[in-house]
């Protein structure tokens, strides 16, 4: 997959996750983002923003799900003291379980099997063309002449 191939099926993602009916719908991706600001919208009259608390593994997971806050207008914050990986906002419970949430995991899937390609790519044709794992071996013999434990 190259670079313009990951932008058209991330943007896809979001035509998905726009609660796209038919498929010429799901193919006109450009609008999706006001769609799912039009569902937003009608969900906070009858469902009220609550503070949620998110944590990522790491930190390109945080910038992606940042960035995917922002797009929707959510504006996304920490607590003095929290780690960088946590990000807060405020946000209708709905929209968290139907749309953000299902589509962040979906967004993030994507770019990580993209980003796993790549790296596999560049480390077999820069650094070694062996990429593999690295072999599991027995622990030595412990010197203390005592049995190894479990």
């Amino acid at each position: 997959m190259d670079i313009s191939q990951l932008i058209e099926k991330l943007r896809l993602i979001e035509a998905l996750h726009s609660g796209a009916a038919t498929e010429g719908e799901r193919s006109a991706a450009e609008h999706a983002r006001e769609r799912i600001l039009k569902r937003l919208r009608e969900l906070q009259d009858e469902d009220p923003p609550v503070e949620f608390r998110f944590s990522m593994v790491d930190l390109w997971t945080r910038k992606v799900f940042v960035a995917l806050l922002r797009r929707y207008g959510i504006e996304p914050y920490r607590y003095t003291r929290q780690r960088r990986t946590t990000v807060m906002a405020r946000v209708p419970k709905r929209f968290v379980d139907q749309t953000l949430w299902p589509e962040f995991q979906e967004i993030s899937a994507t770019l990580s099997s993209y980003l796993a390609e790549v790296t596999e790519r560049v480390v077999s044709n820069v650094l070694h063309e062996d990429s593999s794992e690295a072999s599991v071996i027995d622990e030595p013999a412990r010197l203390s002449g005592r049995p190894p434990r479990d």
